[in-house]
């Protein structure tokens, strides 16, 4: 969802050292681990498939393409080749292949053969970072020095509409028509002019309920689909919205690109300024550099995080409480985000398809707010 939304290296070094003897630091740590502690496993390994071959696909395009997010690390400990991340992503299609064609239970849910075929890194949250931004944030303020927040992102299904009402006043607008026709580096060199840099969200929005100047945006730039205010809000925290129709059919958006202001921790999503143009897609997205090209991803096997600090496509297990048991869940970080810049203390799992607030709630009470996890690299 890429604007997490939806993303500067530090040194874990000494903060590897000082885990060693004790697990008393603060810093982000990241140690190896020999075996795993019991738990249940979760089995979604097709899904697992199709978002790890999509990433290794992206990884393709090397690190000159993408030098932000295609690379094996920034921090001691995680300096691998990203022809390494792309080796472990197919190990896992080669392997959910072969127990697929055998109509056996997928291996990926073998704590012995995960153990046996993948080197693991344990991954302990930057506490230090975490307490800079916990004020007013008790989940921040009670981080574990052994888990990662893990908070749950979702794809929200909207009701929209093809004209603005008194119930859809905000449009998803697509990308300003003087810039339509540019590549993203062309667009960027004229900055100090074009349009999507000259307006925040909050001048958006305040352009669009004021009758005298309801009109000037869609004069700027496309209303793809008009949308309620929570509605809108979703959309451009999750990076994602997804339309359906009367008929159960379903259009789905994904964000293009963003007016250059920084995702501002300390506010509530409502106040950024913060705000991104969208682009109509066949399906949910997750990170790339633009939106000619993004990482199809899946609910359940998909995590955003600092790809920035640890290389996109890192296949991360996660250990959480789901109904007071511990469960495993294999998943690959394909996605990123504002909030993911210098954060080396949380991961956002993709959890699903939801209407509101109520119905992800619902369905996702029952897991944690924490989680173990762990780095995994197949074995040389």
């Amino acid at each position: 969802m890429s604007a997490r939304l939806t993303p500067l290296p530090r040194l874990a070094a000494v903060a590897v050292l000082l885990l060693a003897g004790g697990h008393a630091c603060a810093s982000p740590a990241f140690s190896p681990a020999a075996t795993l502690p019991a738990g249940d496993w979760a089995d979604h390994g097709a899904e697992l498939c199709e978002v790890a071959a999509a990433t290794a696909d992206y990884l393709e395009r090397g690190h000159a393409y993408d030098p932000a997010a295609i690379h094996g690390g920034t921090t001691p400990l995680l300096q691998t080749s990203p022809q390494r991340i792309r080796a472990t992503l197919d190990f896992v299609c080669e392997v959910q292949r072969q127990d697929q064609a055998r109509g056996q239970r997928s291996r990926l849910t073998d704590p012995a053969f995960i153990q046996q075929h993948f080197e693991l890194l344990r991954w302990h949250p930057d506490q230090a970072k975490a307490a800079t931004l916990a004020a007013g944030k008790p989940l921040l303020q009670r981080l574990p020095a052994d888990q990662l927040l893990l908070t749950k992102y979702y794809v929200r299904v909207a009701a929209g509409s093809a004209r603005q009402s008194a119930a859809t006043p905000h449009a998803l607008y697509g990308l300003p028509f003087d810039e339509a026709d540019l590549a993203l580096a062309a667009a960027d060199a004229h900055a100090d002019s074009i349009t999507r840099y000259r307006y925040g969200k909050q001048r958006v929005v305040a352009l669009e309920t004021n009758p005298e100047t309801a009109n000037r945006m869609a004069a700027l730039a496309p209303p793809l689909i008009w949308l309620s205010r929570a509605d809108l809000e979703g959309a451009l925290l999750q990076g994602t919205a997804v339309v359906e129709d009367e008929r159960g059919q379903r259009r789905y958006f994904n964000v293009h690109r963003n007016n250059g202001v920084a995702y501002d921790r300390s506010r509530k999503p409502e106040a950024q300024d913060r705000y991104w143009y969208f682009k109509e897609v066949p399906g949910v997205l997750g990170y790339g550099k633009d939106a000619d090209y993004k990482i199809p991803v899946k609910p359940l096997v998909t995590v955003a995080g600092d790809i920035f600090q640890l290389g996109l496509g890192r296949l991360v297990l996660l250990r959480a409480e789901e109904a007071g048991q511990p469960t495993f869940r294999l998943t690959v970080l394909a996605d990123t985000g504002g909030a993911f810049h210098d954060n080396l203390y949380q991961l956002d799992w993709l959890s699903g398809y939801y209407r509101g607030w109520d119905d992800y709630h619902a369905a996702n009470r029952h897991i944690s707010d924490y989680a173990e996890a762990w780095l995994l690299l197949k074995r040389q």
